[in-house]
């Protein structure tokens, strides 16, 4: 193939995607107009992931000024799992489950509540994304620092489905080198 074959077949391709371009841009505003309709269902949507964020966002801050999240957060039947590796690992099936098993051993040998500080809270549909840094002074004096992302399946302004992210080794170093608080 010699350089004069090349260019004018780049130049006859150039051409092609020039005619196409300009085919295109015809088409487009006459099939924007068609699509009005689903963006008034993407408006809906985003009524509901307002609100998520909105339940969410109260609740974060609830709990930074002292209270329980999880009492008026969770779904009573609330299935929370706890991705990664380790003692607490795993998938709890009720508020009471997950508050037995894996909350209350960490919250127990802790002098302060965990403070949330809140990065991002993303929502789409009915899923609701949480990051945000957690810090706490445990029974021996020492900090308890971690990092969270929670995934939250929301329905009815409750969280039916949860699941978290964090630093494992860090909730368990608390738990293995803290004496609980006593009750």
């Amino acid at each position: 193939m010699t350089f004069s074959s090349l260019t004018d077949r780049l130049t006859a391709a150039g051409c092609k995607l020039l005619v196409a371009s300009a085919f295109v841009a015809t088409i487009g505003p006459a099939h924007a107009e068609t699509s009005a309709p689903d963006a008034r269902v993407g408006i809906q949507e985003t009524s509901i992931e307002t609100q998520n964020k909105a339940i969410v966002r109260r609740a974060f801050e609830k709990w930074r000024a002292g209270g329980n999240v999880f009492a008026e957060l969770l779904a009573p039947d609330v299935v929370w799992t706890i991705h990664g590796s380790g003692p607490v690992a795993g998938t709890y099936r009720s508020l009471r489950d997950f508050v037995e098993r894996a909350s209350a051993p960490l919250v127990s040998r802790l002098t302060t509540p965990v403070l949330p500080e809140v990065h991002d809270i993303m929502a789409d549909g009915d899923m609701v994304f949480i990051r945000f840094d957690g810090t706490a002074t445990t029974t021996s004096g020492t900090p308890y620092r971690n990092q969270f992302v929670w995934i939250f399946r929301m329905k009815d302004g409750s969280v039916v489905e949860a699941e978290a992210f964090l630093d494992l080794v860090a909730y368990q170093q608390v738990v293995e080198n803290n004496e609980p608080r006593a009750q």
